[in-house]
């Protein structure tokens, strides 16, 4: 029973990397873009979270669709006005671009909010507990998993049940044949990258709410987004979900032999899979 806990709890933990490999994948998928400053933006999200439940009397679980409205606003500006002047054949401009802005993102955070460790005050939910069937859950992570899995399920309709969703799919497989139907692709871009960031503002505000944050978490949360793509399979955002349950088990997993590894043994699991399956688990039939 206890490993079967650890199991599921696994699975609660790894919902929220699947959110943070969701944004990277939707960039990397549409726009063939590696944000290097993806971590930072999370982060960023996060305290924009911390800051709007500070000055507006709800509960932070309503603060997170406005969250998610401000950061695509950014993400689709951040395209237009900066990434659409260097995206191109060549994907080392555009990472170059977002490790630059990573500093400077992460720089103003220390510099206007300090280094303090800081969270949302979530009341009694952070702790609350539940027993199902004999499993001791937390409500929380139970409430940010329904969260992640509904995110994941509204972003698959929306992306294939849609006319702009499908010409998104299109403009990441067909760029140039778009194009000659009228399409303008940097808009398209720009949509694409508003998408990723809301995701991650997602992840980064219900970080915040499960535990704290600091302008130096990006780097960490980063590491995780692309180690979830790549286990996932590039640009697949299915992948990323599976890719985020398969590394939240495994942390848990080496938790539970090893108090002290971290992060550890989801590095290990993450090497394992890119030797044998180098495509990635949705890519590995290829």
């Amino acid at each position: 029973m206890a490993w079967l806990e650890t199991i599921i709890n696994g699975l609660l933990v790894g919902s929220l990397y699947a959110l943070f490999g969701l944004g990277a994948a939707l960039t990397f998928g549409i726009a063939k873009i590696v944000n290097v400053a993806h971590g930072e933006f999370i982060v960023l999200a996060g305290f924009i979270g911390i800051f709007l439940v500070s000055v507006i009397p709800i509960h932070p679980l309503l603060i997170l669709p406005i969250v998610i409205v401000i950061v695509f606003a950014l993400g689709y500006g951040l395209q237009t006005v900066l990434l659409n002047r260097v995206v191109g054949k060549d994907p080392l401009p555009p990472m170059l671009l977002t490790f630059g802005l990573s500093i400077v993102i992460k720089n103003a955070m220390v510099e206007f909010l300090g280094a303090t460790p800081r969270s949302i005050n979530m009341g009694g939910l952070r702790f609350k507990g539940m027993d199902v069937f004999g499993l001791k859950l937390g409500v929380l992570p139970v409430v940010i998993f329904a969260i992640s899995v509904c995110l994941f399920i509204a972003l698959h309709f929306w992306l294939n049940h849609t006319r702009y969703g499908r010409i998104l799919r299109a403009t990441g497989d067909e760029q140039k044949i778009v194009q000659l139907f009228g399409v303008n692709y940097k808009r398209a871009f720009g949509v694409a990258t508003g998408l990723a960031l809301s995701m991650s503002a997602a992840a980064g505000m219900m970080l915040a709410m499960r535990s704290t944050i600091t302008p130096f978490t990006g780097g960490d949360r980063l590491l995780i987004a692309f180690e979830v793509v790549i286990v996932g399979g590039l640009g697949s955002m299915w992948g990323a979900l599976i890719g985020g349950f398969v590394l939240g088990v495994t942390h848990l997993m080496g938790l539970r032999f090893d108090p002290n590894s971290g992060l550890l043994y989801a590095h290990i699991m993450f090497f394992i899979i890119l030797t044998i399956m180098p495509r990635g688990i949705s890519g590995w039939r290829q």
